[in-house]
This record gives structure tokens, sequence and C-alpha cells, in this order.
């Protein structure tokens, strides 16, 4: 079977300042965010990356789609491991030709984390003996599992942006430089893509990935029908990060026919207002947390990723804002999911004020621990780690 063929954007430019890697939806846009405070404060840096549109319309030159071929679960990964493995090689190959100033990695470490520890096996890191400085924002989940990861991440990295304030403590019995530039969703100027209002329509937010959409909406239209039983004139607004998701949620809801009528759908740069939120687990749970809008969260993987997932991660929450408070502001459902009992809690979101308070005072409460003062706090940490590099 012949290799994947990998195919780069040209660029033919100088070696350039910055080389970004994201590879999911989620780390593209949080990319794209910090890129701009980057360039704000380094206006003349050049910048080109492997990720996603935002990337692109950020103003990198994008050699790949990465995030058009996001996965997720451990068998998912595996059966696309010659795509990976040819993209990873071409990277390296890419890399060592053009040789950039520094790379930022962003989120996604079973990719970038091997990707910097192959840069520094073959010396061209800065603490493998070359000239490329390796910069990680939104640290891997060390605290959740695999934690032995942090001592081996400050032996090939040379700084680290963290977006969630315990985690500066994780990485503290390191040598690695670890600074909390504050979460993107409470920058200074960042407008939360969703807002509570009491007569909007339910949001259904089934993730960004194929895999995780096929398994998690299905959950939310049966509970949304469910739901439609007794209150028919309730309307549904599903959110979507791409073309590409869009047809597949289009395909699961031709299943549900008692809903379609009653269900639209919204690009999530679009800003939506909702009364109450079904959602999986991903970053937008902490986004629907911060807009105080009360909501329930809703995780189903294939049993086998589920139970290894059992095993090695060890944490008592799945939602950011749940982890990140250490109690459950937002129920979850994981994999044995009952439909009815969804049900009963968006009723409850719907009808409860008790409900509302805690999710508005929740809202509050995420807002004061993420924040950092300061203009542009990871745009600053990202151009005093290239100037120190640069000395």
């Amino acid at each position: 079977m012949p290799k994947p063929d990998i195919q780069f954007n040209a660029y033919n430019g100088e070696p350039p300042d910055l080389l970004i890697l994201a590879g999911e939806h989620s780390g593209d846009e949080h990319a794209a965010r910090l890129m701009n405070d980057f360039l704000a404060l380094r206006p003349e840096a050049t910048v080109v990356a492997v990720g996603g549109e935002e990337l692109k319309e950020a103003g990198a030159h994008l050699l790949f789609d990465l995030v058009e071929h996001s996965v997720i679960g451990f068998f998912e990964v595996v059966k696309h491991y010659r795509f990976f493995k040819a993209l990873f090689d071409s990277l390296i190959g890419w890399i060592d030709a053009h040789r950039p100033q520094a790379i930022l990695f962003v989120d996604y470490p079973g990719f970038n984390l091997r990707l910097a520890h192959e840069l520094h096996k073959r010396g061209i890191s800065h603490k493998g003996g070359g000239p490329i400085g390796l910069y990680y924002y939104i640290a891997p989940q060390v605290w959740a599992w695999k934690a032995k990861r942090r001592f081996k991440m400050a032996e090939i990295l040379d700084g680290l942006a963290v977006i969630l304030p315990f985690e500066v403590e994780t990485f503290a019995d390191t040598t690695l430089p670890t600074r909390f530039v504050g979460h993107p969703f409470t920058a200074d100027g960042f407008v939360l893509p969703l807002s509570y209002e009491p007569s909007a329509p339910v949001l259904l937010l089934p993730g960004s990935r194929v895999q995780q959409v096929s398994k998690v909406f299905p959950l939310q239209l049966a509970a949304f029908r469910e739901l439609l039983k007794e209150r028919p004139e309730t309307h549904a607004c599903v959110i979507y990060p791409s073309e590409k998701i869009l047809r597949v949620l289009k395909d699961i809801l031709a299943s549900f026919p008692e809903a379609q009528h009653q269900t639209q759908f919204k690009l999530n740069s679009e800003h939506v207002t909702g009364s109450a939120v079904l959602m999986s687990s991903g970053t937008m749970s902490l986004a629907v947390a911060l807009s105080g809008m009360p909501g329930v969260i809703v995780q189903r993987v294939k049993r086998l990723t589920y139970l290894i997932g059992r095993m090695l991660v060890k944490i008592d929450y799945i939602g950011l804002a749940n982890i990140i408070l250490n109690r459950p502001l937002i129920p979850e459902y994981i994999q044995k999911v009952d439909t009815m009992l969804l049900c009963q809690e968006m009723k409850a979101c719907l009808d409860d004020g008790e409900r509302r308070s805690n999710a508005q005072a929740g809202a509050e409460e995420l807002r004061a621990l993420l924040t950092v003062e300061g203009t542009h706090p990871g745009g600053a940490w990202l151009a005093e780690a290239l100037e120190d590099g640069e000395q």
C-alpha cells in the first residue's frame, strides 16, 4: 500500500519567525487569538501554520489544514496511523529545510509532543543543540493522565503557557518555565459566542469531530424529541464548526422527523442566544458555563475507548468548568445515557430558577479564576519567549 501523499501549500519566503501547530478546531481558534495578540506586539513577524481556517484568517501562511483531519479516541488514531506518520515525516523535513526561529505547539499532545521529541532527538531544537526554540500553549492535561509527561516536556521544551490557573502548580516540580496567561474566553475584548436569554431556543452542541458528533447528536435529538412531546412550541439551535460537520448533523437529523421543523443550524462564528443547552464536554462547554446558561453535559464514545479512558484518566469530572471549580456546576451524563432523564434535566434548566441562579453565580466565579490582568498576556509571553531565544 503506497504511503499517503502529504501536499503542503508552497512557502518560498525567508525562514519564518514562527511556525504554529494546531491539530483541532478549538486549538485552531485559540492559536488564532494568541497569534493576533502576538502580532499586535510584533507586527513584522512572519507566521506559518499547520492548523485550520482560523489561523489562516488571522494572517498565518497555512501550510496544511490539519483541523480537517482531526480524530478522537485511541482506535480512531490507530486507524489513521499511516496518514499521521506521513504528515509527521513531512513536517520534520519541512522544519529542517526552512528552519523557523521558533515553533509553537498548541494542545494536541499525542502528535505535538512526539514531534517536539523528534526535533530534540535530531538536534534541531534548542535543547537538542539546534537553533529552533520549542514552546507550548495549552498544556497537555497531565493533571488528568500520564502525569510523568511533565518531566519529559521540561527536557525538550523552552517554555510553556497554560490557560488554567492550577496548571502552574502542576509543573512546579519541573524545570520548565511555566506561565498562566489567562483563558482566551476571558481575554480583554473577547466576546463569548453565546449568551443566555430565557425566551431563546434550546441549544444543542454536539462537538467538532465527526466521531464525537455521530455518538452525541443522536442522544441530544432523542432528548429534544421527548421535550417536544410536552412542549411542541420549543425550538432548538444546533451549533456546528464546519461544512463537513454540518453534513453529518443533517444526515443524523433526517432520522428524527419529529424534530426537523423545530431545529435550525448556526455556524459557531455567529453569536447565538439560548435558554438551556445540551452539550458535549468540549471547549464550548466552558463558554456555556461562562455565559451563565444552565445546561447538561452528555458524552458517549466507543465502548473500548471509554473503558481504556476509565483506566487511564484520574479525574472526577469531564467538563472544564466542573474541573476548574472542583464541583458539578453542570450535571454530566457519560456513556450510558437515559433519554428521559436528559429531557427532565432540560426542563429543569428551563423552569428552575435556582438552577439559573447557580449557573450565573458559577459564571462569575469562573471568570475571576480565569482572568489575567494586562494587555495581550498570551501574546506578551510569546513575544518575550522569542526575544529571549534570539539573545
